[in-house]
């Protein structure tokens, strides 16, 4: 009692004769609250007594602190001063994720607490990309042939990662009964939920031997000197009271958890002077606020769950356990809480006292090899065959896909015994193949399976290892109007327009140079703008009369001429090519023209191809199904319009091997659209599908896919060569980018070389004339006032003198400076 108020804890201690124990704590609750008028009880530690004491407490406005390993209730006086077990699944989800594990088998104890942890789990291994297997109830109360029977199952699956979540003593009988089985070898793991961590130092030394190798959680608890004084006490009293038993145990986390309740509670009462008459709202709203450092670390209650900062992860190993590590939901799996930058775990002891990581999966050859389906396929054998031989009576697969699968198993880590169980059912669809599959009837299938949303709802696939998307290929055909303006297609319009330009700059550039000095450039404007394009022009054929006179334009005329010399010969060889090479022209260029046309497309058979030209806009009655290549080539050499096709659509592996088999007259073109290309699919959950994937990427599995499609499909880039547009081979403006950078580059210094010389050499005469005169028409214009108007002198005289004479004055002077230039 608290300052006048009565506050009660059930407890699992309590012992009374042969009635159910559950029940008596619930009568118990309930005579406490209505008779007694309780304030606050601590407790109930199961699940079970949760529900009802929550509910009596939330009905009678009575605090309930309940220690209960599972969060039973959201109702609001019922407080959660212990850690929800559904916290950890962060952690073990990290752990799985660390070590690449993608799949893992739950074993939980059949009861609410056992349950309760499921959905989050889920989800937390969801947001790894982790799947669960299976998940199996324990009975508490189950026999020992049940659960062998239980470990039998689950030994058969290839997972070997465990998740056990119940009960100390349940899961000692679980723990033992794998030892039994030889489950607690070399390649299995076990991790245990913190319902095994947080007592794991009171467990038996019997009970331990059996979980060596075992990793559990527990929350972290810091040993502060606080902590220290608290066990070393504890301890004492223990043995005060019990001088028999020589084994003491330091206190346990929920022991701590329990202390802090009972001090939370203690501050809650003082800091709202709780009486018999407090509302129990005003002592609920209290323990909410309360927050103190305690035992087991920071005592605060959020949304009326106690929040946990940290777990830390130990490994189970010799006669106790020992910690590898901490988890935290900023820093996730750290080796130590002070130095969170060192992510992982310290070197941990498996089952088997093997300290190598087990891969996490199993299918080793004393266990019967997988069963890979292969389907029978009309057509494209390049990519799949069945073949079968009567003098061996067996069937033999192989193609493109066989020879990648057969690669990526021996770039596994580890070893995989297979055999391929062809399905010879024509009728059969690749869908009822992949159910057979996703019903585990089949560990897996391999072939030209496409990738879709549908099947990826039915089994597991992995990476695509083809290129991925949807083309159409067409007939070439001959272009034999080469037109009026095929001489302009050697050199693109860039190319054209910056030679032009050249030309243009190299005149004018000779002109300024030589127009002051070299009579062949004299003449009227007319006559010396036709001069300078003339002999521009003229280099093209090397024919330019004029005879050059200054050096600098000599110079510059012979870089320009070899420019000229390399343009003039690249033009002449490429129109060459032009005029005389077999040019030829796909007959479709677009889905665009198959749309406005209307004319017959193709597709393979029992693809979905079809689903997506009608997404495409094109009708159904025009599209027209096929199974082989020779049906494509026949069907694209009739066209449309004579009972074939204008374009076939597919995917791009499929057209591979039609331009492999067809090299010449047929093209691949338009833009090609994403489909998910061709994965080998497993049940989903199935381990392999990760491991495989890593595989496709590995360098040199990279390099040897390209190989095995070398020689299946050869080198269908080579014919493709031959049907490209001849505007492609157009010379540009790159290839010549360096020549006119020097051109231009001389053209231009050679051009300030000559202002600069003349600027030195006739500028300063030029400077003085023309000031000179200035001068001499100012000191006229003052003398007779003569005003300029309109480019006219304004007649007046003064003294006698005739203005006339100095307009002549002025003549001479213009006449002189316009014979200078």
């Amino acid at each position: 009692m608290l300052h006048g108020g009565n506050f009660w804890c059930i407890s699992d201690s309590v012992n009374i004769g042969s009635t159910n124990l559950c029940d008596m704590h619930l009568l118990a609750a309930d005579e406490l609250i209505r008779k007694h008028r309780t304030q606050a009880i601590i407790g109930p530690q199961t699940s079970a007594e949760s529900e009802f004491v929550a509910y009596l407490g939330n009905h009678t406005h009575t605090p309930i602190l309940s220690l209960s390993p599972i969060s039973a209730s959201s109702m609001p006086f019922f407080l959660h001063t212990a850690p929800d077990e559904s916290f950890q699944v962060a952690a073990i989800a990290a752990i799985l994720d660390m070590f690449t594990w993608r799949t893992a088998t739950v074993l939980y104890e059949d009861s609410p607490y056992g349950a309760h942890i499921l959905p989050a789990l889920f989800f937390a291994l969801q947001g790894y990309n982790l799947h669960l297997m299976d998940s199996i109830a324990l009975p508490v109360g189950m026999t020992g042939d049940y659960l062998n029977q239980i470990l039998y199952n689950i030994k058969e699956t290839p997972t070997r990662v465990f998740i056990v979540h119940m009960l100390p003593d349940l899961a000692a009988r679980v723990f033992y009964q794998a030892t039994v089985a030889g489950m607690m070898s070399d390649g299995y793991i076990w991790i245990a939920t913190s319902s095994i961590g947080t007592v794991v130092d009171s467990l038996s030394p019997d009970k331990i031997d059996h979980m060596q190798g075992v990793v559990t959680l527990r929350p972290y608890v810091e040993a502060t000197a606080h902590v220290m004084n608290f066990t070393a006490r504890f301890n004492a009293r223990f043995r005060l009271e019990n001088p028999g038993i020589n084994d003491v145990h330091n206190p346990s986390t929920q022991l701590l958890w329990a202390y802090d309740t009972a001090w939370a509670l203690a501050k809650a009462v003082h800091i709202a002077r709780v009486s018999s008459s407090t509302p129990g709202r005003t002592l609920l709203g209290a323990m909410l606020n309360t927050t103190f450092d305690g035992m087991a670390g920071r005592f605060m209650l959020v949304n009326g769950h106690l929040q946990l900062s940290s777990y830390e992860i130990i490994n189970i190993v010799d006669k106790g356990a020992r910690t590898v590590g901490f988890w935290t939901p900023e820093s996730r799996i750290i080796k130590n809480l002070k130095t969170s930058g060192a992510k992982g775990l310290k070197q941990i002891l498996w089952p088997g006292h093997l300290a190598t990581t087990p891969k996490g999966w199993d299918v080793s050859s004393n266990r019967s090899p997988l069963r890979i389906i292969v389907p029978e396929k009309q057509g494209f054998n390049q990519l799949v065959e069945v073949s079968y031989s009567r003098a061996a009576n067996s069937f033999t697969v192989r193609g493109y896909c066989i020879d990648i699968f057969d690669m990526l198993m021996k770039n596994l880590p580890y070893p995989v015994a297979y055999h391929y169980v062809p399905v010879i059912d024509s009728s059969s669809s690749y869908d009822s193949l992949l159910s057979l599959v996703r019903e585990k009837k089949a560990d897996g299938m391999v072939g030209d399976t496409t990738i879709t949303m549908s099947r990826m709802n039915k089994v597991s696939f992995t990476m695509p290892f083809t290129d991925t998307g949807l083309s159409m290929v067409v007939v070439m055909k001959k272009e034999t109007d080469v037109g009026m303006w095929i001489f302009l297609q050697p050199l693109t319009t860039t190319l054209w327009i910056a030679s032009l330009g050249f030309f243009c700059f190299t005149g004018f550039v000779v002109w300024v140079i030589e127009h002051r000095i070299n009579p062949e450039f004299y003449g009227t404007p007319s006559q010396q703008f036709g001069t300078v394009f003339y002999f521009a022009f003229s280099t093209l054929v090397f024919s330019q009369k004029e005879k050059l006179q200054s050096n600098l334009s000599r110079f510059m005329v012979i870089i320009w001429v070899f420019v000229v010399l390399i343009l003039t010969s690249s033009y002449t060889a490429n129109l060459t090519s032009v005029l005389t090479v077999q040019r030829l022209q796909p007959t479709v260029n677009s889905v665009q023209d198959l749309l406005r046309s209307g004319d017959y497309v193709g597709y393979q058979k029992g693809s979905t191809v079809a689903y997506w030209l009608e997404g495409m806009g094109f009708r159904q009655e025009i599209l027209l199904g096929y199974n082989t290549v020779e049906e494509y080539a026949d069907a694209l050499q009739r066209g449309s319009g004579n009972g074939g096709v204008s374009a076939i659509f597919d995917e791009i592996p499929y057209l591979k091997v039609f331009l492999s088999k067809y090299r010449e007259g047929y093209t691949m073109v338009g833009p090609t659209y994403k489909l998910g290309g061709f994965g080998f699919a497993f049940p989903i959950g199935s381990p392999m599908v990760n491991d495989v994937s890593q595989a496709i990427f590995f360098p040199e599995v990279q390099e040897e896919m390209e190989r095995i499609e070398k020689k299946w499909f050869g080198d269908p880039g080579a014919s493709q060569s031959k049907s490209r547009n001849i505007d492609s081979s157009s010379l540009g403006f790159n290839s010549f980018g360096g020549l006119f950078l020097i051109s231009g580059t001389v053209s231009g210094l050679v051009l300030l070389i000559h202002l600069l010389s003349f600027i030195y050499h006739d500028g300063g005469k030029l400077w003085a004339t023309s000031l000179h005169k200035w001068l001499d028409f100012i000191a006229v214009a003052k003398d007779w006032r003569l005003p300029i108007f309109n480019g006219q002198y304004i007649c007046s005289s003064r003294n006698g003198v005739d203005v006339n004479q100095h307009h002549g004055a002025t003549t001479e002077a213009a006449d002189m400076r316009d014979s200078h230039f």
